[in-house]
Order: C-alpha cells, then sequence, then structure tokens
C-alpha cells in the first residue's frame, strides 16, 4: 500500500523495524494504520497537467527522533511538473552527532533520485532541462552543499558532501531553503497531527474519489 499511498510510508516504515519482535503495542499501531486506510478507501494520488515539466525534490530530516535509540529518520519526495512520482522513509542505522548531518544525508539522496529521474526522462525524450530544484528546511545543510570551507567541518560527511556540491557546480540541481510549515516532506521522517497531515497530502496531490463535491 505504500506503494500507492505516500501518507502511512512514515508509519509503515516504523512498524516494520519490529518485524523480529514484535509486541502487543506493535500490533496497535499496525490495527490503527488498517483503521485509518479503511476510513478512506478512495484517497490516492491523482495526476493531471500543471503545464510544466519541472522537477523537484523536498527532503527532509527528523535528528534523533527515534524515541529507542535516538537514530535519525531521513526522508524526501519527488515530483515532475508537479505530480508526485517518488518517495522514501528511512531510519538511519547510525546516531547523529549534529542535526546537519541527517539533513545532508537526506540531500544526497534525493540528489541520487532526481538524477536517476532526470536520466530516465532524457531517454524518453522529454523533460526541463533547468536545473532541478532541491528544497530543504535546514540552512546548514544547504551552506555545506553551496560553500567548500564548510566541508572541513563535516569530514564524516565528505562523500555526500562532494557528490551534492558537484551536481550544484554543474548546475543540474539548485537548492532552495523551504520553511517548515511548507516542507512536503516531513510527513516522511516524523508523526504529525490529522490537520497537518491533511494538508500535505493535499499538496502531495492525493485526492478522495468518494469525497463528496
Amino acid at each position: 500500500l505504500t506503494v500507492t499511498r505516500p501518507n502511512i510510508a512514515f508509519a509503515v516504515s516504523v512498524v516494520s523495524q519490529f518485524l523480529s519482535s514484535p509486541r502487543s503495542s506493535h500490533w496497535d499501531a499496525i490495527i490503527r494504520i488498517l483503521r485509518y486506510l479503511k476510513g478512506s478507501p478512495g484517497r490516492g494520488l491523482l495526476y493531471c497537467e500543471h503545464g510544466h515539466h519541472q522537477v523537484e525534490g523536498f527532503s527532509d530530516a527528523d535528528w534523533a527522533g527515534s524515541p529507542s535509540d535516538r537514530r535519525p529518520t531521513t526522508g524526501y519526495c519527488v515530483f515532475v511538473g508537479g505530480n508526485l512520482v517518488s518517495w522514501k522513509s528511512k531510519k538511519r542505522s547510525v546516531v547523529a552527532r549534529f542535526s546537519a548531518e541527517p539533513e545532508y544525508k537526506a540531500m544526497a539522496n534525493v540528489t541520487c533520485e532526481l538524477m536517476w529521474i532526470r536520466q530516465l526522462l532524457s531517454e524518453l525524450g522529454f523533460g526541463d532541462l533547468s536545473p532541478m530544484q532541491l528544497w530543504c528546511d535546514n540552512q546548514a545543510a544547504i551552506h555545506i552543499a553551496s560553500n567548500t570551507v564548510f566541508h572541513e567541518r563535516a569530514k564524516h560527511i565528505e562523500v555526500d558532501c562532494h557528490f551534492v556540491h558537484e551536481k550544484l557546480q554543474q548546475k543540474l540541481i539548485s537548492t532552495n531553503f523551504v520553511r517548515i510549515a511548507e516542507q512536503l516532506a516531513d510527513t516522511f521522517t516524523k508523526s504529525l497531527g490529522s490537520g497537518r497531515i491533511k494538508t500535505i497530502c493535499n499538496k502531495l496531490g492525493m485526492y478522495d474519489m468518494y469525497a463528496p463535491v
């Protein structure tokens, strides 16, 4: 269901971490996810023409967000022509010592996805050749990407630093700051309230075919 329902990607990734040793609390969480799905069986992604073929990605990270081991969760989503085509929620395997580290890891991940989609669109014979927009809500991660001086302060993520910086230099991507309130990848990294989830789902292009007009 996560292939067609991006709004449950984070919740499913959390409960999947306990497959080897599930407890009753995890079962209760699964029932809650299923109850949520049952309440909106017609909700899904609607693809339509928005008048452009721009490729853009949103990256986000929840630093030390896991209460059990304080490991961060990273997530991203990618749009082509205003339509959501790719998304991911993943808990990192190591603890991050500062908040910019998981944010930058998320930027590197979405950059890889953007490059793959750009190549695919090129092979299909269409796409926008302008720099792909990469939106992030962490100023430190954006500065690391654009300024090589910051690399000395983050040697443990040096490969990711050079990778993203290289794509910036080649003008394949363009990094932009987005306010937390407008961060669409927020739903892939943390648990949110119903109002916030509804707002993000609308912006992701999710609609309920059974909802009254």
